[in-house]
């Protein structure tokens, strides 16, 4: 992928790159310890879940989910976090998955070459979630031949705009409805008929006529509380809920949430779910293992949640017990872009996408520490609360000065880069060391995320065409043209 010119604009937003001496990053607050509940991280250096698209299509880790974790595990963070990990025991592609017993020997072995390639340095946690159905967008003429249920008010409209022939029949009225632009057919069809046309099938939390989605909450505290007992058994050091994004439990906590059935409608009914979760993976594996949490700061969406309620949500799990707080912001499905026939709705190619994964493509502002604010007044609301649970940023930290900074000034505990560190897992070595010059910074252009959108074995463009002499066995890409991992880091 050729990268575009970055606007001059942006240039000024990128912070200057400060980095210690040894003697100053011995003595910053990056690599003092901090407490996690049980479990203490010898740095506040964290890196934050990423999906590589490297498990078997069913579930099991791989070698090529070894080497990319130890190689991250080379840069010695202080937590380390497994992408995020299916508790259901349902096909779901080459993610991981922890919804039995028969996963828990190679998340076992991913433990150990973590702990091997870190010198025991960094905790590691495993993200677990559950999702929705999904599905691909469907050729126009597909929906309406097999998917639309027609009813008395669809004959009815075309009957009125086709006359009486049109409708004389299901068959003819599907015929004229998949004859109809998307104009006639907003005028037709429900909100919800059209989106699933024009988008692809997608369940909400809301669909409490579908028996499994009413079912919910009787069956995920159970289902975490037991990924997160296989977690303990492999020989991680917490879990981490995934209540952000696209997924069931962040929509529980949405404000778009308006389940008739005391678990939404009112803020203390959005949180049930999510606190009975906890309670049920707290009483499962015991106050000895991390359970952390990953919400979001600001869902961007219309009609969504906003600030404040991160704020209410986390005095909450702080109460509850959750040994530390992540904040992210936006990737919802409801202002994603429309995919193309054929793929599936994908939730960070809209405007809350955007936010959370900025780019340098954005604006003045730029990436840099974009979302470091909602961190900061979620921490301020636990603190006010007289609760000192630990809290997580992330979003464009990419220096020592910057993340040095956040950290005195109080508006988070740790700090967690993703696209930096797959740029450059060494780089938290590298400030450690005082030898921060070495860094390869990451650009904020999404080469990344292009691959992720596309269920691509992720690499980083600063890398992954990068081979050197001597190694023409490297692993490469399904496609042989990248490189699957970055390349190590050469001291001298």
């Amino acid at each position: 992928m050729r990268e575009p010119a970055e606007p001059a604009v942006v240039r000024h937003a990128v912070p200057d790159a400060h980095w210690p001496t040894a003697a100053a990053a011995a003595t910053s607050l990056l690599y003092s310890p901090v407490a996690l509940g049980p479990v203490t991280a010898e740095a506040r250096t964290w890196v934050p879940a990423m999906v590589p698209w490297r498990a078997t299509g069913d579930g099991f880790v791989t070698q090529d989910v070894l080497d990319w974790y130890g190689r991250f595990a080379d840069g010695r963070p202080g937590v380390l976090v497994v992408e995020a990990t299916g508790i259901r025991d349902v096909p779901s592609g080459p993610l991981l998955r922890v919804g039995h017993d028969r996963f828990v020997p190679g998340l076992r072995e991913l433990v150990a070459v973590v702990r091997q390639r870190s010198g025991g340095h960094t905790r590691l946690f495993l993200q677990i979630l559950d999702f929705l159905t999904v599905r691909r967008r469907p050729e126009k003429a597909k929906f309406f031949a097999r998917f639309l249920a027609v009813t008395d008010r669809h004959r009815d409209a075309v009957r009125g705009r086709f006359g009486e022939a049109a409708a004389a029949d299901e068959g003819n009225v599907r015929a004229a409805l998949a004859s109809c632009d998307d104009e006639v057919l907003r005028a037709i069809l429900s909100p919800r008929e059209f989106r699933d046309q024009a988008f692809g099938y997608r369940e909400e939390v809301n669909d409490v006529h579908l028996p499994h989605v009413r079912d919910l909450p009787a069956v995920l505290p159970g289902l975490f509380a037991a990924a997160a007992a296989r977690a303990r058994e492999a020989g991680f050091d917490g879990v981490e809920l995934h209540f952000a994004h696209a997924y069931t439990m962040a929509s529980f906590l949405s404000r778009t949430n308006v389940r008739p059935d005391g678990y939404g409608g009112s803020p203390a009914a959005r949180l049930r779910l999510p606190l009975e979760v906890f309670a049920a993976v707290r009483a499962r594996v015991g106050t000895d293992f991390c359970v952390g949490v990953r919400f979001l700061g600001d869902e961007v969406i219309a009609d969504g949640s906003r600030i404040d309620d991160a704020c209410s949500h986390g005095v909450a799990f702080a109460r509850a017990g959750f040994d530390y707080l992540s904040i992210s912001k936006g990737g919802r499905f409801e202002d994603a872009k429309q995919p193309h026939v054929g793929e599936a709705v994908y939730p960070y190619t809209g405007p809350s996408g955007h936010e959370c994964m900025p780019t340098v493509r954005s604006d003045a502002r730029g990436p840099f520490g974009r979302n470091v604010p909602l961190a900061a007044a979620v921490r301020g609301a636990v603190r006010a609360a007289g609760l000192l649970t630990p809290v997580v940023t992330a979003g464009g930290i990419c220096d020592f000065a910057q993340a040095e900074a956040i950290l005195q000034s109080g508006q988070a505990d740790l700090v967690a880069a993703a696209r930096q560190s797959l740029a450059d897992p060494d780089w938290w070595e590298k400030m450690r060391l005082g030898r921060g010059a070495e860094v390869r910074r990451c650009k904020y252009t999404n080469y990344c995320e292009g691959l992720d959108q596309k269920h691509k074995q992720v690499t980083c463009q600063l890398w992954d065409r990068e081979f050197g002499e001597g190694e023409d066995a490297v692993p490469r890409s399904s496609d042989g043209k990248r490189r699957l991992l970055p390349p190590p880091w050469r001291r001298e």
